[in-house]
């Protein structure tokens, strides 16, 4: 059976992951999905990520974060699905609380969290928020 959500499958893989206060989660691989692993690096939600062979199909292992036994994400949700695609422009990207979090947007220039597409001026679908 083919999956329809595969963005959200990793998602829901990793809030399972820290709810049950493991080290790392794997996930299929896709090009997509190591894009947005790479701003949840760099934005500081995730230690690390690595591609791995699993037989004959790639894998994702995912070292998830955690701060004084708390994991570092606090929530993380899926805002455009497969069913409602949201839209957002550069000046419109919605703020997660207050600044604190961040949108995951996939811009014309890779996928980016909502920051750094303000700086660049750029809109686009909003992936996820995290915070």
């Amino acid at each position: 059976m083919s999956m329809t959500d595969p963005l959200g499958d990793m998602l829901t893989r990793i809030r399972n992951g820290q709810q049950a206060k493991k080290d790392s989660v794997m996930s299929p691989a896709s090009t997509l999905r190591a894009r947005v692993l790479e701003v949840l690096q760099r934005e500081g939600f995730i230690r690390g990520y690595t591609e791995e062979e699993l037989g004959k199909h790639k894998g994702l292992r995912i070292e998830l974060k955690y701060f004084e036994g708390q994991p570092a994400i606090q929530h993380v949700a899926r805002v455009s699905t497969p069913g409602r695609r949201v839209y957002s422009g550069s000046k419109d990207l919605p703020r997660v609380r207050n600044g604190l979090g961040i949108t995951i947007v996939s811009t014309p220039r890779g996928v980016l969290s909502d920051a750094e597409a303000r700086e660049q001026n750029v809109g686009g679908e909003v992936l996820a928020e995290v915070f």
